[in-house]
């Protein structure tokens, strides 16, 4: 977890993590859970804002860099049955090496409800470039995918919004360590994505509840 640790202060200060819309409607749908497990927290960002709501927060993630409360990964959280009202993850899931572990984890040490955001997936093209990016991507999952997957956790989906995210492209492929050899193919793959100096993708963000 190096690489991670080493990323932690731009994913810190990164503006498209630390606010947006989609942030608002995490702790939006947090009202009403006292207490919280940010999974997988990278910067911070989700446990910071719920904890100005007032909630009672843990974070966990596996790079020591990033300084979570607990460090582990989201495939096993070494927490007790129902230990959170609200578990939440925001922009990892691809990162897990096995999502339906991470998922069950989850939604075993939550309490009622569970609340996931990640990229959507669009094409293999994009899956292409994202790899090269950043070789600790794994995967981007469709919509219908995500409803499967939070399902076969034990899980009801009672919620989806999506929102699209600008990332200033050089920025983008700075935070995540991007050799200079491969960024013009980074590029050729996302042709489709990218709006001036900007990469433009979609976030899927879905609220679920333990059955």
């Amino acid at each position: 977890m190096s690489d991670w640790s080493a990323r932690a202060e731009a994913y810190r200060n990164a503006p498209e993590q630390r606010e947006g819309a989609d942030l608002d409607l995490i702790v939006e749908w947090a009202e009403g859970s006292r207490t919280a497990l940010d999974v997988a927290t990278g910067g911070g960002h989700v446990a910071r804002r719920l904890r100005e709501a007032g909630l009672q927060v843990v974070s966990a993630d596996p790079a020591p860099g990033m300084q979570p409360d607990v460090i582990c990964r989201a495939e096993d959280l070494p927490f007790a049955d129902g230990a959170f009202d609200l578990v939440v993850s925001r922009i990892a899931p691809h990162h897990f090496a096995d999502i339906g572990a991470a998922l069950e984890e989850m939604a075993r040490v939550a309490g009622g409800l569970v609340v996931v955001e990640d990229t959507l997936y669009v094409s293999e093209e994009v899956e292409k470039a994202e790899k090269l990016r950043d070789p600790t991507h794994v995967r981007s999952y469709s919509e219908d995918e995500w409803r499967a997957m939070l399902e076969d956790a034990g899980l009801e989906v009672e919620q989806v919004e999506a929102f699209e995210k600008r990332h200033p492209l050089e920025q983008w492929l700075d935070r995540s360590g991007t050799p200079e050899d491969d960024r013009s193919r980074v590029k050729e793959l996302l042709a489709a994505q990218i709006e001036g100096d900007e990469y433009v993708d979609t976030k899927l963000v879905l609220k679920a509840r333990k059955r």
